[in-house]
């Protein structure tokens, strides 16, 4: 796995953790110790997308780290090589 790959990867799993937290804390809206958990996992998030887009390009148009049309000038998924290690 590249390491783009597990960038991503991590991202994904941040995002969905906070959105879970954050579905939970509709039926359980004083559960402080959950708040404070579904916050650490939207910084987590927040975090890794900068890291991201530092090095590999905007994940989407409105990206804080560049010009509004920046983002498509990163290769598309089906753009990226793979060397046989990842395959």
């Amino acid at each position: 796995m590249t390491e783009r790959e597990i960038l991503m990867r991590k991202l994904s799993t941040a995002e969905f953790a906070a959105a879970d937290l954050e579905l939970f804390l509709d039926t359980h809206p004083n559960n402080s110790e959950i708040l404070e958990k579904a916050d650490e996992y939207r910084e987590r998030a927040e975090y890794l997308r900068k890291e991201y887009e530092k090095k590999f390009g905007s994940l989407t148009s409105d990206s804080d780290n560049t010009g509004k049309w920046q983002w498509i000038k990163a290769p598309w998924p089906w753009e990226i090589k793979k060397t046989e290690e990842e395959q």
